[in-house]
């Protein structure tokens, strides 16, 4: 015999009836809680643990410029510089794009950065990367490259 709504069945978990709708609301939310996309959307600590703090630009003062060797199987030296945020002090480093524009950079510049493209992991072959350089002293860092514009001397 099959078990009808009438009989009860061993193990099913779940209230049925006319007056469960609150009962099965509280268990779906408490439920989603174990779900880990659900927990990061909505627990809110990506506001803490962001150094953006959910903004998609900030502004930074250059601390030292560096080279980051990419990963196996690539040989290259990738340049980045460290970057303390005005904000909330935090350092970050961050990718300097395109051939030679490290040397529009110089410590102690302000910078802007954005994101790289992956929403908070780093990219291809630079390893710890989460970030580029987008402007140097409020000038385009492509603008510099194609030599539409000079940097400001301050």
């Amino acid at each position: 015999t099959r078990a009808g709504r009438g009989e009860t069945k061993m193990g099913s978990g779940k209230p049925h009836g006319i007056r469960a709708g609150r009962k099965l609301r509280i268990r779906r939310r408490n439920a989603r809680w174990a779900d880990n996309d659900y927990k990061k959307a909505h627990l809110g600590t990506v506001w803490k643990s962001n150094p953006f703090q959910g903004a998609s630009h900030s502004k930074g003062i250059v601390v030292e410029r560096l080279g980051i060797e990419a990963k196996q199987p690539n040989s290259a030296i990738r340049k980045s510089v460290r970057v303390q945020l005005i904000k909330n002090g935090k350092k970050i480093t961050a990718f300097v794009p395109r051939d030679g524009c490290l040397n529009f950079i110089d410590e102690n510049d302000e910078v802007l950065v954005a994101g790289f493209g992956r929403s908070g992991h780093a990219v291809g072959d630079i390893p710890g990367v989460r970030f580029k350089v987008v402007k140097v002293a409020g000038t385009g860092l492509l603008a510099l490259f194609k030599e539409k514009k000079e940097k400001p001397r301050s």
